[in-house]
């Protein structure tokens, strides 16, 4: 057996499942403030899979995050998707760059109902799905915020 090594304690890449609304929150609590340009985003219809590659806020951090502010590259994926339709999100402007706010769910007939994802500046992506199949899995390394600030949101 050996001892612990100062290694050992650093924090692991997130890989989480959603698998209903409850899970969801928790999707939306990492992801709140994540950036992305819109180009990427995918929806690879015949597969039913949504997709978006994030900058995402590294909050797990706790109090470190105001200290030394973090993001990581992100995976967002939804499964189970037959429609997507966007508001407010111009796709074709290549230097677009998004921040999500939220993810909420709004049930139709159960378990079926809309994903959606709320955008700064009034945009809006609304996933219609067959039920709840979502992932976040960071796919980088963490590296220093480039702005060097934990994200505010005032009153």
């Amino acid at each position: 057996m050996t001892d612990a090594r100062f290694e050992d304690g650093r924090e692991a890449p997130i890989a989480l499942v959603a698998f209903d609304a409850e899970d969801l929150k928790v999707l939306a609590s990492l992801s709140q403030d994540a950036v992305f340009p819109a180009t990427e985003m995918q929806w690879d219809r015949a597969a039913g899979r949504f997709a978006l590659l994030l900058n995402r806020f590294r909050w797990e951090e706790g109090p470190a995050r105001a200290v030394s502010p973090e993001r990581v590259q992100s995976v967002l994926a939804f499964d189970t998707v037959t429609a997507v339709a966007t508001n407010g999100v111009d796709r074709s402007d290549k230097e677009t760059v998004l921040s999500l706010l939220t993810i909420s769910f709004e049930e139709t007939e159960a378990p079926s109902g809309h994903i959606l994802l709320t955008l700064a500046g009034d945009g809006a992506i609304r996933l219609t799905v067959e039920a709840i199949e979502a992932t976040l899995k960071d796919v980088t390394k963490p590296y220093v915020a480039p702005s060097k600030q934990t994200p505010n949101h005032p009153d």
